[in-house]
């Protein structure tokens, strides 16, 4: 038996659709508006949801094609359904591994999560945000912060400003174009003096201008805070490109075998990725000022799900057996639980504490796994 190659084509650009979801939340750099419709309890509810997606296709349909192939591949019944178990746990072994390895690369802090959080998003200047930043701010993603919940009013926060800067930088075009064409109309008012005031002006604003930003020039403390900013994008950044490896690796294995099962599951998987997105694009686009770093820098971390996706091509290619087949399903299957049960439940707990959304949303995406195979069954 061979992998079913037509298919091929079809599951890597799930994966590519699916990596490049976090473009859409990195959108809030062109658009800091868009921030608004993170809520705690949409989070909560897309979290659950791809948790619930996960969960279904992992121990229902997963698991059991690695036990298919391990009998396919001629072992008993009982040996198969043990290797196929193996092979499930080490799947979440390998996810356990993982997270040690993210912990030590961002300075070895825990994944606990704590309950208290500011209620409300407070409205800050950039100067009084800095500061605030500089000496509280999460350096890890939503899914590992010790406190999720700070972190996405430290986001919605950086939004409020940018939002803020942005229609006062219009306002003071806006002013400035009236102050021009009034001037022109005052013919005896001297040339010199309309420079002087403009240079004066530009002086005490202590402003730099590019193409396409305006940024304030900082002092030594804030310029220490803005590099603290981008080193948490950075992080962040890093961290969900590890975290993402295992998911494309699943949706891959998965939309191999079935398209529209995989298409599923890249769905589920690009609605969280979402988030992931905003938290790597907004702190590095307010430390450096630059839209088009923070973005890229928020599609290169879903990037790293593609590569997972071409590496379980390229292993099936070489070394393709039953046996191989049923060993990378029955890792994938442990692989999302761990994610499932470790990283996006207990985030979207934090996101809602009286599970008002959460339960109802997991159920919601199992039920969706469970119609998509039902009437994906040939």
């Amino acid at each position: 038996m061979s992998y079913p190659k037509e298919n091929v084509v079809p599951a890597l650009l799930l994966v590519l659709g699916a990596g490049l979801s976090t473009g859409i939340g990195a959108a809030v750099v062109f658009i800091p508006s868009l921030v608004k419709l993170a809520s705690r309890r949409v989070l909560a509810a897309s979290l659950g949801f791809s948790a619930g997606v996960m969960t279904y296709v992992s121990f229902v349909e997963i698991f059991s094609k690695s036990n298919l192939s391990f009998v396919n591949a001629g072992h008993t019944t009982k040996l198969a359904y043990t290797y196929a178990t193996l092979c499930f746990f080490g799947g979440i072994l390998t996810m356990l591994g993982l997270n040690i390895l993210v912990d030590r690369l961002l300075g070895g802090k825990g994944h606990d999560h704590f309950d208290e959080f500011p209620s409300k998003t407070k409205k800050s200047t950039r100067s009084s945000l800095n500061k605030e930043l500089a000496e509280g701010v999460s350096d890890r993603p939503p899914c590992c912060s010790s406190d999720p919940v700070k972190q996405l009013n430290d986001v919605q926060r950086m939004a409020s400003v940018m939002e803020q800067e942005i229609e006062e930088a219009a306002l003071e075009a806006t002013g400035e174009a009236a102050a021009a064409g009034e001037q022109v109309q005052i013919f005896d008012a001297p040339i010199e003096t309309e420079k002087e005031s403009i240079e004066k002006k530009s002086v005490e604003r202590e402003e730099v201008v590019d193409e396409e930003n305006v940024a304030v020039v900082d002092s030594p403390q804030d310029t220490e805070e803005s590099q603290r900013l981008h080193k948490m994008g950075m992080n962040t950044a890093i961290a969900i490109g590890l975290h993402n490896f295992p998911e494309g690796l699943a949706t891959f294995v998965a939309a191999l075998q079935d398209p529209k099962v995989g298409a599923v599951l890249a769905i589920a998987i690009a609605i969280h990725n979402i988030p992931e997105g905003l938290c790597v694009a907004l702190p590095i686009y307010y430390a450096s000022g630059n839209r088009l770093k923070g973005f890229l820098w928020a599609l290169l971390s879903g990037a790293s799900e593609f590569v997972a996706a071409l590496l379980g091509w390229a292993i099936l290619v070489s070394l393709f057996s039953e046996t191989a087949y049923a060993i990378l399903f029955g890792l994938v299957a442990g692989m999302m639980i761990m994610i499932s049960m470790k990283e996006l439940l207990p985030t979207a707990h934090v996101y809602d504490k009286e599970d008002t959304v959460v339960t109802y949303s997991f159920i919601f995406g199992m039920m969706i796994m469970a119609l998509s195979l039902c009437l994906f069954q040939p």
